[in-house]
């Protein structure tokens, strides 16, 4: 199996080494991703300007770009070889919820689906990230059970995992996105020059984050694995918009 390793905390992040070094032992691995920390560029692809790309050493490339670009650009011609499957992360943080939608880890793998091929989103969730190698293994787990079982045509796998060591891992479950309150207010601030300047304030805590969601696994120390869909369609509303287009 070849896989296609991408992120987007750019390419000399902690987590995507550790990835690229577990994947290894169980596949070729080709590492395509930013030069630079593109955290929430969620699925922007890279359209008033050239794409250059800088070999950083054997199959390891580091793109000016976001990480669908870099993901993008690796299935579309710049590789040899088409790889099996693409794998995004290990990202710096959760992925949980509302996360999906910023999410430039997310956005890799989803530019991977679109361009045909199974993949997966990796993130550690915590705040000191003193065990990539407990997503790492993760995520090499899921890749061997991809090569056996296959993975449905039409899904994502967006995985978060606590960060602890394997060992004190309660299980990993299948799940469905929670969704967070409110994002907290922006942050007001004045540059050196007197000028205002606003910082996106902090992500609202779980709201729905019950059992059976992403936020509850985590929570009780097991590593979430929530299928997504691109599908955005809400089909069930299809009927009565209809409807009250007409009135």
């Amino acid at each position: 199996m070849k896989i296609l390793v991408s992120n987007d905390d750019g390419y000399l992040a902690t987590g995507i080494i550790a990835l690229a070094e577990a994947l290894e032992r169980v596949a070729d691995v080709v590492v395509v991703a930013p030069d630079r920390n593109r955290s929430a560029a969620s699925s922007s692809l890279t359209l008033d300007r050239p794409l250059r790309v800088a070999k950083v050493s054997q199959n390891r490339y580091r793109v000016d770009g976001t990480p669908s670009d870099c993901v993008h650009l690796a299935l579309t011609g710049f590789l040899d070889d088409e790889p099996d499957l693409v794998v995004s992360g290990i990202n710096h943080g959760a992925n949980l919820g509302d996360d999906v939608i910023y999410s430039g880890t997310v956005a890799a793998a989803l530019e991977g689906r679109f361009l045909g091929l199974p993949t997966i989103a990796v993130s550690l969730v915590g705040r000191r990230f003193d065990h990539f190698d407990t997503a790492a293994r993760v995520a090499s787990e899921l890749v061997e059970k991809i090569e056996r079982a296959g993975l449905a045509s039409d899904v994502v796998l967006n995985v978060n995992v606590p960060d602890r060591p394997y060992d004190e891992l309660r299980g990993v479950r299948a799940t469905r996105l929670g969704f967070r309150h409110k994002a907290e207010q922006i942050l007001k601030d004045s540059d050196p020059y007197g000028r205002p300047i606003y910082w996106v304030g902090p992500a609202g805590a779980g709201q729905d984050a019950g059992a059976g969601t992403d936020f509850h696994a985590i929570e009780e120390g097991a590593a979430s694995v929530t299928p997504l869909r691109v599908d955005l369609t809400r089909h069930e509303a299809v009927a009565g918009i209809a409807d009250w287009l007409k009135q």
